[in-house]
């Protein structure tokens, strides 16, 4: 395994932390995503972050495209829309939020190695679930009543667990289930998706700044602004693209992404 860069001799690049948050931001605007999933493999392989300090950095920045791209997906799924379908919401945050502090937990207490391995397999499963989960398309819920109540749940608990292991909002799991166990349009759930992913995404962030890699913050604020500048206009990007992109273009474009940042991040290990 290549030992953790040492931050004292690691140059990064603010031009290309904007241009990168730019282009992730985009995407997640676009589909409803935090771009955690595409961020993560760019922060330990190209700027050169150990495995939980990048996990970190990623869902710090990921908080700022969930929040930024709710609002500017606002003209085609307006807030009113969202509201209306809250019981979902809760549904799965009843769930996520347990998970998402028992995630962080896991995180913070494994090896840099099996760190960046587990990040590796997650990205691949990701991947499946972003090509064969949103090829479904809205319709009649698989599930009603109660069963549909404890599905979201347990569903939304597992989330939140994989959300917080990679420091992404969760939105290529969240989508589906939406569209599977819900029957949403696809364009409803990826703002749905969000409102799930920020309340879920705060209880991993609190749970991780009790860690001493929590202060990875503070010793690259600029960094940080740079990139979440680059994702607020990446998002702004994003929201207006929304419905232009077809999904049959965009999905084997994405999933072609993940599989090759899992690869490198399993070599990374």
């Amino acid at each position: 395994m290549k030992p953790d860069p040492d931050p004292r001799t690691v140059r990064r690049s603010m031009p290309t932390a904007f241009v990168g948050g730019t282009v992730i931001g985009t995407l997640g605007g676009l589909i409803g995503l935090g771009g955690a999933e595409f961020r993560l493999p760019l922060l330990i392989g190209m700027f050169r972050f150990a495995a939980l300090e990048a996990v970190i950095l990623n869902k710090a920045t990921s908080l700022v495209v969930v929040a930024s791209a709710l609002p500017f997906r606002a003209a085609t799924v307006p807030f009113g829309l969202i509201a209306t379908h809250w019981p979902i919401v809760l549904n799965l945050l009843a769930g996520s939020l347990l998970g998402a502090w028992v995630g962080a937990g896991w995180a913070t207490r494994l090896k840099s190695e099996t760190l960046y391995k587990e990040i590796a397999v997650l990205l691949v499963a990701i991947a499946g679930v972003l090509v064969f989960g949103h090829d479904a398309g809205a319709g009649q819920p698989i599930l009603v009543g109660s069963a549909q109540l404890v599905a979201g749940i347990v569903v939304g608990f597992l989330i939140g667990i994989v959300a917080s292991l990679l420091g992404v909002a969760g939105g290529e799991m969240l989508i589906p289930t939406l569209v599977l166990l819900f029957g949403a349009d696809i364009k409803l759930a990826g703002s749905l998706s969000l409102a799930v992913s920020l309340p879920t995404m705060l209880v991993g962030f609190t749970r991780y700044s009790r860690d001493r890699s929590f202060s990875v913050l503070g010793r690259n604020r600029t960094f940080l602004l740079v990139m979440a500048a680059g994702s607020i206009a990446g998002t702004f990007i994003g929201g207006l693209l929304l419905g232009i992109v077809p999904d049959a273009v965009l999905l084997p474009a994405l999933t072609a992404i993940l599989l090759v940042s899992a690869v490198k991040v399993w070599r990374h290990a």
